[in-house]
């Protein structure tokens, strides 16, 4: 019977995402949502490593509002369902009173915790990952910011990266949500204007145990190369199998959500060659926090850990710059701790923003990924694509 109630127990923990790793009563508090189960439940784990990251090295350095600690309280988003999220998202906001929210993660549930969540009870949130280009449109009053930049960029990049290879037609799959069809939409607009065609664009539901019919469809349209905008641990892979079972197309192509370790180990010497793309790789601190990041236990190499990173830094050294835990004043300075001007802060550095910011001067966070907000929170950023060779992601070139 005791062993039937640990695991009840552990089970309402995890479905409702409050976790939280020992507050006291006048530690700051950060929410963390992120898909902790669900479709990209492989990728979490290290973004919510790189947030404990930041985390413990503005508590370790003793400057956060005279000393405080810095607690991460995590929400599970699930990644796609809104409503799992916006409760967990009020349960951090009403009944842990986090100061505001690295997240959400997938671009679905990020619209419905801003909207139903975030906005109406004026908490700050940073998404390190949500990048569906209906974001940049939502009534968030200021309150929503994003340091992964905007699929409609991502749609360019990978268009361009296609006509370069000499593919000038291509079937696409787009995992049924606000992400992949913001995807298959920017990306299909890009690819006509530049000569290509699409000679398919159809969604995909998650969680299907058989993706035959899909490929079968897919494969009908008469290309031999696939685009899927899909996730690494759910449809994007199983449709990915199908099609190399049934020998439907000859190259692989994939946005974001298909970069993980996980895909690679599932798929194995057939995952070689899939070409993809996924925010980074421009002139911040990228090495340095990978270096951070191994010393803490975790790679760091993983899609969006500098972006959580980078979040979660922002988040603190605008408390700082509040001067307390003030909703209202972390908003009001989340833009004037990320940009210029201001000594440029790198990964590691928190320690000596805090005490720049205590003592009266600027800062302008750079982080891992070369942070600068436009004046509407979000980043224009830079893509690196990527192609599986020898069983690991091989860094090609660096799209600015």
């Amino acid at each position: 019977m005791k062993k039937l109630i640990k695991v009840a127990l552990a089970s309402t923990v995890l479905a409702t995402g409050a976790w939280m790793s020992s507050a006291q009563a006048d530690d700051v508090k950060l929410g963390v949502i992120f898909g902790f189960t669900g479709p990209i439940e492989s990728l979490t784990p290290t973004m919510a490593q790189a947030v404990d990251l930041a985390a413990k090295e503005a508590s370790d350095s003793g400057n956060l509002l005279g000393g405080k600690k810095v607690v991460a309280v995590r929400g599970d988003s699930t990644c796609i369902d809104a409503a799992a999220a916006t409760a967990a998202a009020e349960r951090l906001v009403t009944s842990d009173n986090v100061a505001a929210i690295v997240g959400a993660d997938c671009s679905g549930v990020t619209t419905a915790v801003a909207n139903n969540v975030a906005v109406p009870n004026g908490v700050a949130m940073i998404s390190p990952s949500a990048t569906s280009p209906a974001l940049t449109s939502i009534d968030d009053k200021g309150y929503f910011f994003r340091v992964a930049p905007s699929d409609a960029r991502q749609g360019q990049v990978l268009a361009n990266i296609l006509m370069g290879q000499g593919v000038k037609d291509v079937a696409v799959t787009y995992t049924n949500n606000d992400y992949g069809k913001g995807l298959a939409e920017s990306f299909g607009s890009a690819f006509a204007a530049a000569g290509g065609k699409v000679v398919i664009s159809a969604s995909h539901e998650d969680g299907k145990a058989d993706y035959s019919a899909e490929v079968g469809a897919l494969s009908a349209a008469g290309s031999k190369n696939l685009m899927l905008f899909g996730y690494v641990d759910q449809g994007g892979k199983g449709i990915m199998q199908t099609a190399i079972d049934l020998g439907a197309f000859d190259r692989f192509f994939g946005a974001d959500g298909m970069v993980g370790d996980s895909l690679i180990q599932a798929l194995g010497k057939d995952a070689e060659g899939l070409v993809t793309t996924i925010p980074g790789g421009g002139a911040g601190g990228a090495d340095k926090f990978q270096e951070l990041a191994k010393a803490a236990g975790f790679p760091g190499t993983g899609p969006y850990n500098g972006e959580a990173y980078d979040a979660a830094s922002i988040l603190i050294l605008a408390i700082q710059a509040a001067g307390s835990t003030d909703r209202a004043a972390i908003q009001a300075n989340i833009l004037k701790v990320a940009n210029a001007p201001g000594e440029k802060i790198m990964p590691g550095e928190l320690g000596k923003a805090l005490k720049i910011i205590a003592d009266g001067g600027d800062v302008d966070f750079v982080g891992a990924t070369a942070v600068e907000f436009t004046d509407i929170g979000e980043t224009n950023g830079s893509y690196k694509e990527q192609i599986v060779e020898g069983g690991k992601q091989k860094l090609v070139k660096v799209h600015q």
